[in-house]
């Protein structure tokens, strides 16, 4: 044991070996790149959560207005029978701007609606489900419409049937 190293002995007078510090320099860069990090994430958490992305528009949380479109007259195949599809739909915005824009537009939206409508089939439409998809479907038609003349496509709220007829 006579070459044991003096640390491991704690032979009086003489000191335990002291492991290198963390130079001051690391310690400070280490603590930059966290509280810059904690920082960009928290901006980038609140920055959506209030607004979004730059460009983004909030729909108006103003009262709903309606606007009731003609009713739609198709017929579509079902087997070997010819059937008729009639639906009176209204469209819900709370932007006014949005309401007139829909009746500029009108002309594109009917036509948009016909196609679409004309391309349902009857076992489809019979069913519950079939008529929220179709619902669905109309919703995004009318928004691609919005879109097109300049509009805001989420201010399109909602599509509401009023009338669905099949024969």
């Amino acid at each position: 044991m006579a070459n044991a190293p003096a640390a491991a002995t704690n032979e009086p007078g003489t000191a335990p070996e002291k492991k290198p510090a963390m130079p001051l320099w690391l310690i400070i860069t280490i603590a930059v790149v966290v509280l810059g990090a904690g920082a960009g994430g928290f901006l980038l958490l609140h920055g959506r959560a209030a607004g979004g992305a730059h460009g983004a528009h909030k729909a108006p949380a103003g009262p709903p207005h309606y606007l009731a479109l003609k009713p739609f007259v198709v017929n579509f195949q079902s087997g070997q029978a010819v059937r008729y599809l009639q639906v009176s739909l209204q469209v819900m915005s709370r932007d006014p701007a949005t309401i007139t824009l829909l009746k500029q537009n009108d002309p594109v939206v009917r036509n948009d609606l016909l196609l679409l409508l004309s391309n349902q089939r009857y076992a489809t439409l019979d069913t519950e489900a079939g008529k929220q998809r179709l619902r669905a479907a109309v919703l995004a038609d009318v928004r691609k419409v919005v879109s097109a003349a300049g509009g805001h496509p989420s201010h399109v709220d909602a599509i509401y049937f009023t009338s669905f007829v099949m024969q």
